[in-house]
């Protein structure tokens, strides 16, 4: 299913200011009236021009006023979240359902986001890196080593560290002709952030895995991956992030895998041989 125009306004609402928020703010306050309305009584509910709405629904990734609002008509009118409001009173089968149904949204919005040639840009760099770097600190050190786990699996050259020290230390000798793949939820973390800028300054390629594509992480970053998700009540992490960035490495490592063919089967049979060995 296609992202509605009320996840795109959530996953970038941190990051709007002026005219666009009080457009944004208006929308998700009232997520029922404003399916009825056309662009210039949304502009006169909320004391903007129509143009003024015209440039918000591109800048959250409409074509037009007609494809943003036909989005919110065909988005469930009980979806206020990707998880939806988890009361004290929920029982055990309704938290559950909500935590799964957080985690399906989270993936539905976040393949509508990336666009095809983010993907193939991503793709093609990895490819023919001479060394990629995998960085994430904090909750993000997850979905790194999840990451470096899986590129194992491939003839590409790999390195990961969970220490951020040692982190700092690589970038020191990565360059031009390497690639970086980036990750953290928030895209402000300061020691990602320190982590960017140095590779940056090295001139190397940095793709960024962030919910938050217009944070300071996807500034420094020369492709981001956003995966879409928004916090539950009574979490202070997102958890439908963690899994929407899980999807977007698996993504790669397939799409990978299949361009590389038998080489990376001949080291997967190899890995797999390798590790049986070490349980007999």
């Amino acid at each position: 299913m296609a992202q509605s125009g009320f996840a795109r306004i959530r996953s970038l609402f941190e990051h709007l200011t002026g005219s666009d928020r009080k457009i944004a703010t208006f929308i998700l306050d009232s997520p029922n009236e404003i399916r009825s309305l056309t662009i210039q009584e949304l502009a006169t509910a909320i004391g903007v021009s129509t143009a003024t709405i015209s440039r918000f629904v591109k800048r959250v990734g409409f074509n037009s006023f007609r494809e943003f609002s036909l989005s919110l008509v065909n988005s469930p009118i009980t979806q206020t979240s990707f998880f939806g409001e988890i009361d004290a009173t929920d029982d055990q089968n309704s938290i559950i359902q909500k935590v799964f149904s957080g985690a399906q949204n989270a993936l539905d919005a976040t393949v509508n986001l990336i666009k095809p040639e983010s993907w193939s840009t991503a793709t093609n760099w990895l490819l023919n890196a001479q060394t990629i770097g995998i960085f994430g600190v904090g909750g993000s050190s997850i979905v790194a080593l999840d990451a470096y786990h899986k590129l194992l699996r491939t003839p590409l050259h790999i390195e990961q560290h969970p220490d951020y020290d040692v982190q700092l230390m690589q970038t020191v000798h990565m360059t031009s002709q390497d690639v970086a793949i980036v990750i953290s939820h928030s895209g402000r973390n300061h020691n990602t952030l320190n982590i960017a800028r140095r590779l940056k300054d090295n001139h190397v390629k940095i793709i960024a895995i962030t919910a938050y594509p217009k944070s300071e992480l996807a500034k420094l970053a020369s492709v981001t991956l956003a995966s879409v998700a928004e916090e539950v009540n009574i979490r202070s992490e997102s958890m439908s992030s963690l899994v929407a960035q899980i999807a977007i490495i698996d993504s790669l490592f397939t799409l990978i895998g299949v361009q590389l063919g038998d080489k990376t089967q001949s080291v997967v049979e190899k890995t797999r041989r390798t590790i049986e060995a070490s349980r007999e």
